[in-house]
């Protein structure tokens, strides 16, 4: 089973981006979504964005990760 995690970028530097996870930041690749914008909420998958999500999906999937045990900090 694959899992995608909704992600905020926060800075772009190149195809490399620092990306908020619940107050965890994380560095990911935009190879896969290279107009990613800062602000904008993507799904994160091994590291990589691979979709861009709204902000009201986002915050679903995390209730819905938490709701089944999995958190996310």
């Amino acid at each position: 089973m694959c899992l995608a995690i909704p992600a905020k970028i926060e800075s772009i530097d190149g195809d490399r981006a620092e990306a908020d996870i619940r107050g965890l930041k994380r560095k990911i690749g935009l190879a896969l979504l290279p107009d990613a914008r800062v602000g904008e909420y993507v799904l994160l998958h091994a590291g990589f964005a691979i979709q861009r999500i709204d902000e009201h999906e986002a915050e679903e999937t995390y209730r819905l990760l938490e709701e089944t045990g999995i958190t996310i900090s």
